[in-house]
């Protein structure tokens, strides 16, 4: 944990406020920092997974993320969630880190070239959480980028297109045919899960 000095005048509680735990941070506080580690770093590793294909580079960018956190709590001005602030810390560190790991070169190769679904299948919702996140992983890296930050983060098209220096239509260009090939992944995925259930239960 970067940035700890202080156990002094600080109670940690599961009820702190933002604004408190902030403070107490600010000051160098080392038990209101554990605590702001503590309270988003599972969610925030979990964000970072999605974009990396390698689990020690998502704890690369979790790392980096919070020593940013913590140098520049000081520009937290409080308005919106300190969950929300932190959160956008760790999408420009995990795009830093996929930059230097990947070519974020937006390809167009083996793409669904038929309809691209809004959203993915119905089918989805059988789906493990861990399977989900495999085929988000394994998407091309530019792909991985745009369909994290437009469909999973809520950043518009213009936002995307600032963060990774492409035009707009490319951005919503890459976004639908990313989901395009989830959607097929998908459907190849569930398809195989009913053929074994269905083998597992005629052999049962």
């Amino acid at each position: 944990m970067p940035y700890l000095l202080s156990t002094k005048h600080y109670a940690p509680s599961t009820k702190t406020t933002d604004a408190a735990l902030v403070a107490a941070c600010r000051q160098g506080n080392a038990a209101a920092q554990e605590q702001l580690y503590s309270r988003f770093a599972p969610k925030m590793l979990a964000l970072c997974l999605r974009y990396m294909r390698h689990e020690f580079d998502a704890e690369d960018a979790l790392a980096r993320g919070f020593v940013k956190v913590f140098r520049c709590l000081h520009q937290f001005e409080g308005k919106g969630s300190l969950e929300g602030w932190v959160r956008r810390i760790m999408v420009h560190e995990s795009l830093s880190v996929l930059r230097r790991r990947e070519s974020l070169t937006l390809s167009i190769e083996d793409c669904y070239t038929g309809h691209l679904a809004a959203d993915l299948p119905a089918a989805d919702v059988e789906l493990q959480a861990a399977d989900l996140l495999r085929l988000v992983q394994d998407l091309p890296a530019g792909y991985r980028a745009v369909f994290n930050l437009c469909a999973l983060e809520g950043y518009s098209h213009p936002e995307v297109a600032g963060l990774l220096g492409i035009s707009e239509g490319t951005s919503k260009s890459q976004l639908s045919k990313a989901r395009a090939v989830l959607q097929r992944q998908v459907i190849a995925l569930h398809s195989s899960y009913s053929s074994s259930s269905y083998a597992h239960a005629h052999v049962a």
